[in-house]
C-alpha cells in the first residue's frame, strides 16, 4: 500500500467558478430528477457495516450498493445511458422544434432521428453495457470496442443489448484511441466516460449521471447538515480508473459542503495507478506499470481523465495505491458479513472499502488519515458480480447463491 497526502489540497479554498463549469450540483439534481423518471429507476441501499466498523475501531462505515442499479449490476448505469439519451434527445429536440422528453422516446419521430444515430465507446466492461442499455432503450445503434483483456461473460453481456462489438488487440488506452479514431472517420458519436483533449462535453454529462449516487445519499442521510459536526461523514475512500465517479462524488461534496466536507481519499491499484502519480507530479501522469495486472479489471486505466483530474488536485486530499489482496479480503468480507444479508460486490467495486482495510491495518496510514473511534467513512460499492465465474475465482464464493 501507498498513501500521498495531496500538498495541493486545500480545504479552505471555495468552490470556484471553474470548477463549477466541470461539475454543478445544480447539473447533478437535474440529472437526478431525469434518470428517477427512466423504466426500472430505484433508489440503491445505502447499508450500515456495524460490525466491521467496530472491529476496525471506527465510529461507523456505511457502503452505498450500487449493483443492482437498472438491472445493469453497476453504477455505469448512471452515466453511460444517461449520456446516450441526452444525444440523442438534443438530436430529436433539434428535428422536433420543441424539447423532447422521456415521454417522447415511443414516438416515431423520436425513432426516425435515433435509428440514424451510432454511439460507441470503449470499455472495461460496465461502461460499454450502460451505453449498449441507453443505446437499446433510445433505439440507436452501438458499437463498443473492446482490448483484449475484456472477459467474455462481460462481452457477452454487452452483446445481449444489441451492442455491435470492435475487437482491438490492446489494451483499454487502445480502445478509447481506437474508438476516437473509427468515430471520426464514420462520423459516429463517442460516448466516454474519460476526457481528453477536444472531449469534455459528454464526461461531464456522464459525471453527473454518477453524481446521482451522492443525491440520493443526501436523502438517505439528511445530509448536507448546516455545520461540520452534524456531516454524516468525516471519510470518503473512492476507488478510481480514469477518476469520472471520484471526481463526480468529491466534487459533490466539495460544492454542498465547502469546508465541512469530509476526507477525500482516493484508491487505486498499484499497477494502475495513473491519478496517484498525477498527484505525485502535480499534472496528468501515467500509470507507472502494466495496468492489465491488476485483478481489478474496470480500474485498469492508464491515463487519467483530464475533467476528473481538474478537479480531483484540489478535493483529493489522498492518493493510495493498493495490491489485489485487500479487495479480494473486502468481497469476501461483505459476503460474509453477520450484521445484514450478504453485499455482493466485485473486485473493483470493492476497492474503495480495500483502501480502507489496508489503511486501517498500516498503523502510519491510519493515524495520517485520522482514522479512529469518531470517524464515520463511506464507502461505495461499485459494481455486483458482473463476472460470476471470476467472482468465485477470486473469493471461493457463488454469488448465486449468496443472494438467495
Amino acid at each position: 500500500m501507498n498513501l500521498f497526502p495531496n500538498r495541493h489540497a486545500g480545504k479552505s479554498r471555495p468552490y470556484s467558478r471553474h470548477e463549477t463549469e466541470i461539475f454543478d450540483r445544480a447539473k447533478a439534481s437535474s440529472a437526478h430528477a431525469l434518470i428517477a423518471s427512466f423504466p426500472g429507476y430505484a433508489v440503491t441501499p445505502l447499508h450500515a457495516l456495524r460490525d466491521l466498523a467496530s472491529e476496525l475501531g471506527l465510529g461507523s462505515i456505511q457502503i452505498k450498493d450500487e449493483s443492482g442499479s437498472f438491472g445493469l449490476g453497476s453504477f455505469k448505469a448512471l452515466g453511460g445511458a444517461y449520456a446516450v439519451f441526452l444525444l440523442v434527445q438534443k438530436a430529436v429536440s433539434a428535428a422536433m422544434q420543441r424539447q423532447a422528453g422521456v415521454e417522447d422516446m415511443k414516438s416515431a419521430a423520436w425513432h426516425e432521428v435515433a435509428a440514424g444515430i451510432t454511439v460507441v465507446c470503449a470499455t472495461d466492461g460496465n461502461h460499454g453495457r450502460s451505453v449498449a442499455a441507453g443505446a437499446a432503450a433510445a433505439g440507436c445503434r452501438c458499437v463498443i470496442f473492446l482490448h483484449r483483456h475484456v472477459s467474455p461473460v462481460r462481452e457477452q453481456a454487452i452483446r445481449d443489448q444489441g451492442a455491435d462489438i470492435v475487437h482491438v488487440d490492446g489494451n483499454y488506452d487502445d480502445a478509447v484511441a481506437e474508438a476516437d479514431r473509427t468515430s471520426a472517420r464514420m462520423g459516429w458519436h463517442v460516448v466516454s466516460d474519460t476526457s481528453y483533449e477536444g472531449y469534455v462535453r459528454v464526461p461531464s454529462d456522464i459525471m453527473h449521471g454518477y453524481a446521482v449516487m451522492m443525491e440520493e445519499i443526501y436523502a438517505q442521510t439528511g445530509a448536507p447538515a448546516p455545520d461540520a459536526a452534524r456531516q454524516p461523514f468525516t471519510h470518503v475512500f473512492l476507488q478510481a480508473g480514469v477518476g469520472g465517479m471520484a471526481a463526480a462524488v468529491a466534487a459533490s461534496l466539495w460544492q454542498a459542503l465547502g469546508e465541512a466536507r469530509p476526507t477525500i481519499v482516493v484508491v487505486e491499484p498499484e499497477a494502475a495507478d495513473c491519478l496517484y502519480q498525477s498527484a505525485r507530479a502535480g499534472l496528468p501522469a501515467p500509470a507507472s506499470g502494466d495496468i492489465d495486472s491488476t485483478a481489478m479489471a474496470m480500474l485498469a486505466c492508464g491515463e487519467p481523465s483530464i475533467l476528473a483530474w481538474e478537479l480531483l488536485k484540489t478535493v483529493g486530499d489522498f492518493f493510495m495505491t493498493i495490491p489485489d489482496a485487500p479487495a479480494i479480503e473486502a468481497m469476501r468480507r461483505l459476503a460474509l458479513r453477520k450484521d445484514g444479508p450478504p453485499i455482493v460486490c466485485g473486485e473493483s467495486g470493492a476497492a474503495g472499502l480495500a483502501g480502507l482495510l489496508a489503511a486501517c491495518a498500516n498503523t502510519g496510514a491510519r493515524l495520517t488519515l485520522g482514522l479512529g473511534p469518531d470517524s464515520r467513512v463511506l464507502v461505495f460499492g461499485t459494481e455486483g458480480a458482473t463476472d460470476p465465474g471470476r467472482y468465485r475465482e477470486l473469493t471461493g464464493l457463488d454469488p448465486a447463491q449468496l443472494l438467495v
